[in-house]
């Protein structure tokens, strides 16, 4: 018996929940639910976050939490709690399994069969947020070794163990080379302990753009978190419906198990909410426990239930469906069919299923690191380059001197384009004239100077080579 932490969330959570709980139970789901409250209810109660402090003791004595999708109050600062739970738990994968239900669920792509695999905890999603000026706000993307490690091991034990072909990198290297190019380079060191799976990259606009429209060429996908984000909602929606989708989050420690949809409020107490993108959940849960029997037996009767046609109304279609049902006919109709498969859908097979379990993060050895430059961003509100220029270079000192100027990262100074569109936030890079290493004395003194010529720094960064190769972008156009 295992004990599983429980939220029924809100909108149509509460239905779609005690409809999967319904199915798994009767499957022979050995399972102890501890349930507890999360969501709207809390946040309005005044917990800016969603969840009492109670309540995470609870998923963390446990270590599996099915959780209903929530609804998160509009203004006032609410933070999401699925981001919340995924980064306190340390839930570094994402895992969505997106496959076609054609005919019976209708579809342009009858051969799809994807897995995407998002790295849960880092990029964009860390939420580091500041404005600098009057016209410029900036979002810190943090990539780190052990956060990409992580999530492609996983990715290539995941394609091992459920004997898939071929796993995908989606980054956007081309661009971002310190970021997505390390997220990149490590792909590449990994897969060399996989020779046996196909490797491939592609650049995220026309790897999604290939995907939408051929995604039977995929089959394992794994990418960074706002990309796995935006193209498991896409694959989802073309492989059928989203509403058909559930996820795993899983960590080292604990696992969060859900649909991928909303809360839906305005279905919410009408009996017509589809369970199955919450079921989908429950049976990767399954999987995850040690019941893979069990999950199993769900998936094929779920498969026969919508190959027999019975269908809720967001799936239901003239000509394919045979009966329109509600939430808990649709989980009755499961429950009937527990035990037989599908005859013309593929029945699965979950013998080998197992919670995946990674080797360690191994720390590497400190590289040797020589700071060789800064960057001080300004708020000047001029709108002349070459008078800014003129302004900085004033301020050299004899050793460190203005390398360049960018405007939104593209080099304004010096021959910068006319052309060019300037807003007030300003980067001026400094170095050595020998390109040698400098030091934060240095790096002072020029602030100091900024400062006593009313020259507004709103942030510094440093610039750094790692074993002798340059850690930082050159600014575009240089």
């Amino acid at each position: 018996m295992t004990k599983v932490t429980v939220a029924k969330g809100d909108g149509i959570g509460p239905e779609i929940m005690d409809a999967t709980l319904d199915i798994i139970k009767a499957a022979g789901a050995k399972i102890e639910i501890d349930e507890i409250e999360v969501g709207e209810k809390v946040y309005l109660s005044g917990n800016t976050s969603g969840i009492a402090k109670e309540s995470w003791d609870i998923i963390r004595r446990n270590k599996v939490f099915l959780k209903a999708p929530i609804t998160t109050p509009q203004g006032g600062g609410y933070k999401s709690l699925n981001v919340t739970t995924r980064k306190m738990l340390g839930l570094f994968a994402n895992v969505r399994p997106c496959q076609s239900l054609y005919p019976f669920v209708e579809t342009k792509h009858p051969k799809m069969d994807i897995v995407i695999i998002r790295e849960n905890e880092e990029d964009l999603y860390a939420g580091i947020e500041h404005r600098q000026t009057d016209e410029v706000v900036q979002c810190l993307k943090l990539i780190s070794r052990p956060g990409c490690e992580k999530i492609i091991r996983y990715a290539f034990e995941y394609a091992k163990q459920y004997a898939r072909k071929k796993v995908t990198c989606f980054t956007k290297d081309n661009i971002m080379k310190q970021t997505d190019g390390l997220f990149h380079q490590i792909f590449n060191e990994i897969g060399q302990e996989y020779p046996e799976i196909e490797q491939e990259h592609w650049i995220i606009d026309i790897g999604a753009a290939k995907m939408a429209d051929t995604p039977e060429a995929f089959d394992v996908i794994v990418t960074l978190n706002l990309y796995g984000d935006v193209l498991s909602d896409i694959a989802a929606q073309i492989a059928g419906s989203v509403g058909l989708a559930g996820s795993a989050n899983i960590g080292t420690e604990c696992a969060m198990f859900e649909a991928i949809h909303g809360s839906a409020p305005r279905r919410a107490g009408q009996n017509v909410a589809n369970p199955s993108g919450l079921l989908q959940g429950a049976i990767l849960m399954l999987t995850h426990i040690g019941q893979s029997d069990i999950a199993e037996k769900v998936q094929n009767a779920w498969l026969k239930t919508l190959e027999d046609g019975i269908h809720t109304y967001d799936i239901y279609k003239e000509g394919i469906s045979t009966q329109k049902v509600g939430t808990h006919e649709f989980a009755q109709a499961v429950i009937a069919r527990l035990g037989q498969k599908p005859q013309k859908l593929v029945p699965v097979n979950y013998a080998n299923s197992k919670e995946l379990v990674l080797k360690p993060y191994v720390r590497k050895a400190p590289a040797k690191k020589d700071l060789v430059g800064f960057d001080l961003f300004l708020h000047w509100s001029g709108n002349n380059a070459n008078e800014l220029g003129a302004k900085v270079e004033a301020l050299n000192t004899s050793r460190v001197k203005l390398n360049m100027i960018s405007n939104r990262g593209i080099k304004v100074y010096p021959d910068g384009f006319s052309e060019t569109f300037l807003t007030d936030h300003w980067r001026c890079r400094f170095k050595a004239d020998d390109d040698q290493t400098v030091t934060l004395d240095e790096l002072i003194s020029i602030m100091n100077q900024f400062v006593a010529n009313g020259l507004d720094i709103i942030k510094t960064e440093n610039l750094y080579k790692f074993d002798g190769k340059l850690a930082y972008s050159l600014g575009q156009g240089q």
